[in-house]
């Protein structure tokens, strides 16, 4: 869920950082103050920490020490950032208190349109701006990119656009600064920045079929028997009681698709996570999933409000091995902007589900 200013339930914690942190090829402020200067030496500690396939995405506070202390081969020089929505990290007040040592800062609006127009409806930017936004940090498509941050979806939505762009490593710290202090590490307060790259080193995007546009959306759900537009939506915002949003007036999901949980209001992924802040791995999601209209065997293209909530079981998917899902990365926000498009209204297993258009549509269903 974005934190901006049409935005609603986000709450302090959406203002949560997002991390990426960075090697020895990073610049930082000398003038800032840092809680590392007396950090216990761990590399012995953390030599035996288990190694990961380069496709896992959601790791340990103990793994990225390890690859920091070079105990995890071919990870010697990995890019820690935190994720957050604001626009740098001078106002992000997470990364100002304390970041993990060497972490440069990226915000989200580095790879998704922040002005909700009818144009961008807070897609991803185009291919050249994040491209750009990459290099600036010196991330290539070979960089090795650990991501961390306070709000869960807001993360998965950074490392969902760097595996689109075309970033060969990316993962992220599962249950973000607080697992990695609840691990006993340190902290640092100094900022960093990454030294800017020249050549991403493929062409941006290099994974276009992880991105569905709404176009496609509505051709498959008429057209492909094994396509299934998945909602990653709140049970109020599922059965049309609410939009969810207090800039979306009217509620309902496209005709066709199925609820995929995850949510318990517009600003979470609760079905997706443990009791301690960490995303469920896919057994989890296998639970949760176990009444769900739809299977593996399907091509799942996840979607919620504008984009943020769908990645999360994107990125389990993904880091499983399946390349038969993807991202409608408009979600209702931007079907609400076609007026003919089809909707349902209400549980479509129910003789009750309303079938019609969104221009049909009664207001007055956004959230208070």
């Amino acid at each position: 869920m974005k934190k901006r200013v049409l935005a609603v339930l986000l709450s302090a914690a959406m203002v949560a950082s997002l991390a990426v942190g960075c090697g020895s090829s990073s610049k930082s402020d000398e003038k800032s103050e840092t809680k590392t200067e007396t950090a216990k030496d761990t590399k012995e500690e953390t030599k035996d920490v288990e190694a990961v396939e380069q496709r896992t995405v959601y790791v340990t506070p103990e793994w990225l020490k390890s690859a920091m202390d070079g105990n995890q081969k071919g990870y010697e020089d990995v890019v820690v950032a935190e994720v957050a929505y604001s626009d740098n990290a001078k106002d992000c007040e997470s990364y100002q208190k304390g970041h993990i040592p060497g972490a440069i800062y990226v915000g989200d609006v580095e790879v998704e349109d922040a002005t909700g127009s009818e144009e961008g409806a807070y897609n991803l930017l185009s291919a050249d701006e994040v491209e750009k936004n990459l290099l600036s940090h010196g991330i290539t498509k070979d960089t090795k990119v650990v991501l961390y941050g306070g709000d869960i979806s807001g993360t998965a939505r950074v490392a969902y656009a760097y595996i689109w762009a075309g970033v060969e490593d990316v993962k992220i710290v599962n249950g973000g600064i607080d697992a990695w202090e609840k691990a006993g590490y340190e902290t640092e307060t100094k900022a960093n920045e990454g030294a800017e790259a020249k050549d991403f080193g493929t062409t941006v995007p290099a994974h276009p079929e992880y991105w569905t546009s709404i176009e496609e959306a509505k051709d498959k759900l008429a057209n492909d028997d094994n396509f299934k537009l998945v909602s990653i939506r709140s049970e109020e915002e599922w059965l049309g009681k609410t939009s969810g949003y207090n800039y979306m007036d009217k509620a309902g999901e496209p005709d066709g698709a199925v609820w995929g949980k995850g949510a318990k209001t517009a600003a979470d992924v609760a079905d997706f996570t443990n009791d301690d802040g960490t995303v469920k791995d896919l057994d989890g999601l296998k639970e949760v999933w176990k009444d769900c209209d739809f299977t593996l065997d399907n091509h799942l293209a996840f979607y919620c409000g504008t984009g943020w909530r769908a990645t999360v079981p994107f990125l389990v998917l993904y880091e499983n091995g399946y390349d038969n899902t993807s991202v409608y990365d408009g979600g209702w926000y931007e079907w609400l902007m076609h007026d003919d498009y089809p909707v349902q209204v209400g549980d479509p297993a129910s003789a009750d589900c309303q079938h019609t258009t969104v221009g049909e549509l009664p207001t007055g269903k956004a959230a208070k």
